[in-house]
């Protein structure tokens, strides 16, 4: 039986870019834009030509993409103005895109309260807004903003608008759930209305995720005969932000409700790259990826307890819905006082030690993480000093260098200003094949001028570290009172962008900073391949 075709559309690089603290260089436009055509996204939004200088760039320039259609976002002509007169409309016509996107009011209590004009001028604004993008040769599409508030106010309103979008030639109407407020159940009952006066291959959803069901609404669309679904890589967006096509598109593909009813420009070999896709993202945006992020996150596929480990290690099915390796993630077995030997065997293999189940070590291994999880560290969410505590076990931990002492001085002074300022300096000696280095460095508080200091000299490994940056520090209490003992989580990134996590334990916070500091470095030579002295 034929499948029918679904055509994707990511607004990552203009609703996307709405969302606060996030801004896009052309670059960056561009790097994402490529990573969504080889995932095989149909059309690739990537900006509002005139609204700001970067967009307006990307749409001067020539850059060949692949199959994806590069498409500009823009509004229907101005009210009272002529196409002719209207700089906006002519700086959509003038960009070098394969499609244009344009928004135009749908429902009646935006058409009088925000563009003040008759609800029949609002249609002669689509009408003639669609004609000249189909008359200027590209593929017109219709956003209509506030569809589904404005059907359930004024449904022959709504309705007429899209109607007019339609019949003047827009290839796709999209009905767009601005406020993100619809429920699944009326998603599907309005489109299923729409389907009725417009076909079903000729629309599409918009919708933004404030109550949670971005991905939920977008299905329901399509189950109601929508053909096109719109949203963006990881969620982006203002306010909750839109529907996440990276839980979207595998949805589509791997259950089988809709992999026997659609098929997507999305092969299964372009889905593995899927997270990948998501992680260049943030590290665009530099930020942490979402641990829990379906299909894609760091704990999508993480199994904690012994008797689920047990049982994925007989048959996955048991408790993974997918393959994590169709979207290109893996299977993380945690290791944490609820470990069984299962766990500790399943990540000594990951990192590629080879022991005997039987061996007595991983006994020992395992009551080893029990006590010291007992008193603070947390190994499941520190994998680099989980390794390094397995191999020291083990027996294969190359000693790349001693650390004779360390101290932190931390003064409060007037500057040369006069201003009242907070200095930290830190002083390091370490041992590396005989010879004692002391280094000195300073920095914004104690740990940072500690990890200054410690990685200002590291003679030969000084090249393996060249590259490694700490991109988050979590200190938690836990115990009260003066003598608390604290737990430092910090994660660090190398130049390529490979994460990882690292623990310290201590009464004193700056101790356990160090420690995590040395896991982190020792870690990174580890897996680097540094030579041992």
């Amino acid at each position: 039986m034929a499948r029918t075709r679904l055509s994707l559309y990511d607004t990552t690089l203009r609703d996307g870019a709405q969302t606060h603290g996030v801004d896009f260089s052309l670059e960056d436009k561009w790097l994402i834009a490529q990573q969504l055509d080889v995932l095989g996204i149909d059309y690739i939004e990537a900006g509002y030509p005139g609204a700001n200088p970067t967009d307006t760039r990307l749409f001067a320039e020539t850059r060949d993409l692949g199959q994806a259609r590069l498409t500009a976002f823009g509004m229907t002509k101005r009210p009272g103005r002529s196409l002719a007169n209207d700089p906006g409309f002519q700086a959509l016509l003038a960009a070098k895109a394969d499609a244009i996107c344009l928004v135009a009011k749908t429902w009646d209590f935006h058409v009088d309260v925000v563009l003040g004009v008759s609800l029949d001028e609002n249609l002669d604004a689509i009408r003639e807004s669609a004609g000249a993008i189909v008359g200027s040769g590209r593929e017109a599409l219709i956003d209509c903003e506030h569809f589904f508030d404005g059907y359930k106010a004024n449904p022959d309103y709504a309705l007429s608008c899209a109607k007019t979008a339609y019949e003047s030639g827009a290839r796709w109407v999209v009905l767009c759930d601005t406020n993100g407020g619809s429920l699944p159940e009326e998603i599907e009952a309005i489109v299923s209305e729409v389907v009725k006066h417009i076909p079903g291959d000729h629309v599409g959803i918009h919708v933004h995720n404030d109550t949670d069901n971005g991905v939920a609404n977008s299905l329901a669309a399509v189950r109601a005969g929508a053909r096109q679904i719109q949203g963006t890589l990881n969620g982006l967006g203002e306010r909750c932000g839109n529907a996440n096509l990276t839980s979207i598109i595998p949805t589509l593909m791997l259950k089988s409700d809709y992999a026997e009813r659609f098929e997507t420009g999305v092969t299964p070999e372009k889905l593995r790259t899927l997270t990948h896709a998501s992680r260049i993202l943030d590290e665009v945006l530099n930020r942490a990826p979402n641990r829990h992020a379906p299909y894609v996150g760091e704990s999508a596929f993480a199994h904690k307890g012994g008797i689920h480990v047990s049982a994925v290690q007989k048959d996955p099915r048991t408790y993974e819905h997918v393959p994590p390796e169709a979207v290109g993630n893996r299977r993380k077995l945690l290791v944490s006082d609820q470990a069984g030997r299962a766990n500790i065997l399943a990540e000594l293999d990951r990192i590629g030690i080879a022991i005997p189940k039987d061996d007595p070590r991983v006994g020992r291994l395992l009551d080893e993480v029990k006590e010291r999880e007992a008193v603070g560290y947390a190994y499941e969410a520190a994998d680099a000093s989980f390794e390094l505590l397995a191999r020291r076990m083990l027996g294969n931990v190359p000693q790349f260098f001693d650390v004779d002492s360390f101290r932190v001085l931390v003064e409060r002074r007037h500057n040369a200003n006069g201003d009242l300022v907070t200095v930290s300096e830190a002083t390091v000696k370490v041992r590396i094949d005989g010879a004692t280095v002391m280094s000195v460095g300073e920095g914004n508080g104690p740990v940072n001028a500690l990890d200054n200091a410690l990685r200002k000299d590291l003679g030969p490994y000084q090249s393996f570290i060249n590259d490694l940056d700490l991109v988050d520090y979590k200190v938690r209490i836990l115990t009260g009172g003066t003598d608390a003992v604290t737990r430092v989580l910090i994660e660090s990134r190398d130049g390529v962008g490979n994460r990882w996590f690292t623990v310290g334990v201590s009464p004193n916070i700056v101790d356990a900073s160090f420690e995590a500091l040395l896991d982190s470095i020792n870690y990174k030579l580890i897996r680097d391949g540094a030579p041992t002295p």
